[in-house]
């Protein structure tokens, strides 16, 4: 038998390839070998790197106040995923770039709803979400509630509860997409398409339908008196919020954006995204659901039709961003082409 003088050196020339898997096995287990002191270091970076994150945030709301506004957030984000990425700080500056850029362009374009539906000159709609209301349970559900539970002098129990549950709309959708670009980067691609689906479609209804939700129709006098709670809640725990280093709430804040309701529509997405995650999770998240709709009623932030509406945008989003992902998996089958026969002689 001839040999080939020119050949390429192999990966392993002394022992075979079976000798050789259980030593690359033996070499990454030894503790003082150079993958295991590589893992090693990165844990440490990451560690110090949560441990001045976290000194940082303390820091920033007990200075700024409760961090609220999305450019702030972005920039909270971003820091905390630098934090949990130092060990390998160019996938972090790459993820910046092509993971989280048009994220943020797509969710800042938000605050242009107002402005734009200003220049069309599209009037703010009243009576569609309130007659729902009112044609379904006989009255409206915001005004029965605060009847019955909401009193002026003290907070409740419920009063807190529905202040964390409503402020963490501004945290919750991020932080998962966050740990889902840390821990499952297909799955992170999938959620995030969800979000850029819904908040792109939640901007364009803004736009052609603005509307009003209970407590402006009670300013504006088309309803009985109608209690912020939530905006009462600041002033009785003692927080303020962060104010927002480059969004501009005075021109661009919009008011009328209540149907869909996004608050509502991002607990929906993740019950439904998270759906085989087991039973727990969706129970959980199932409670998270309903206590995020009942705070938006009870506290006159939205008629239960935005909710209603805000649900079934959810559902829509995930089955229509489910089918594109499978015409697109289908595609290259179908354009590939035949391959030929193999004939055996």
């Amino acid at each position: 038998m001839s040999t080939d003088s020119s050949r390429a050196p192999t990966r392993w020339e002394g022992p075979d390839e079976e000798q050789a898997v259980p030593l690359r096995r033996s070499q990454e287990r030894d503790p003082c070998g150079p993958a295991s002191q590589g893992r090693r270091k990165g844990r440490l970076l990451t560690v110090a790197g949560l441990t001045v994150f976290a000194a940082a945030t303390v820091v920033l709301v007990w200075t700024q106040g409760l961090i609220l506004s999305r450019d702030w957030l972005f920039g909270w984000l971003l820091l905390g995923l630098l934090a949990v990425s130092l060990a390998d700080p160019l996938r972090w500056a790459r993820g910046v770039v092509v993971d989280w850029l048009p994220l943020m362009i797509v969710l800042l374009c938000y605050d242009l709803s107002l402005p734009v539906r200003e220049w069309l000159g599209i009037t703010p709609h009243v009576w569609p979400q309130l007659d729902a209301d009112r044609l379904v349970f006989g009255q409206l559900p915001t005004i029965w509630l605060q009847h019955r539970l909401y009193d002026a002098r003290v907070a409740h129990w419920y009063d807190y509860l529905g202040f964390v549950v409503y402020l963490s709309h501004f945290f919750v959708t991020l932080l998962v997409l966050a740990l889902l670009w840390r821990l499952s980067y297909e799955r992170f691609r999938h959620y995030r398409a969800l979000v850029v689906t819904l908040a792109t479609a939640g901007f364009v209804t803004y736009v052609l339908f603005p509307a009003v939700p209970p407590w402006l129709a009670a300013v504006d006098g088309y309803i009985e008196p109608v209690q912020r709670v939530i905006a009462g809640m600041w002033a009785t725990t003692g927080v303020a919020p962060a104010k927002a280093l480059f969004e501009n709430h005075g021109e661009f804040y919009n008011q009328e954006a209540a149907i869909p309701s996004l608050h509502a529509a991002y607990p929906m997405l993740l019950l439904l995204f998270f759906w085989g995650a087991g039973r727990w999770a969706r129970a959980g998240l199932i409670a998270y659901v309903l206590a995020m709709a009942f705070t938006l009623v009870y506290a006159g932030e939205h008629y239960v039709a935005d909710i209603l509406i805000g649900w079934l945008y959810a559902a829509a989003v995930v089955a229509g961003v489910a089918w594109a992902r499978r015409r697109r998996a289908a595609r290259p089958a179908q354009s590939a082409p035949p391959r030929r026969a193999s004939v055996r002689p």
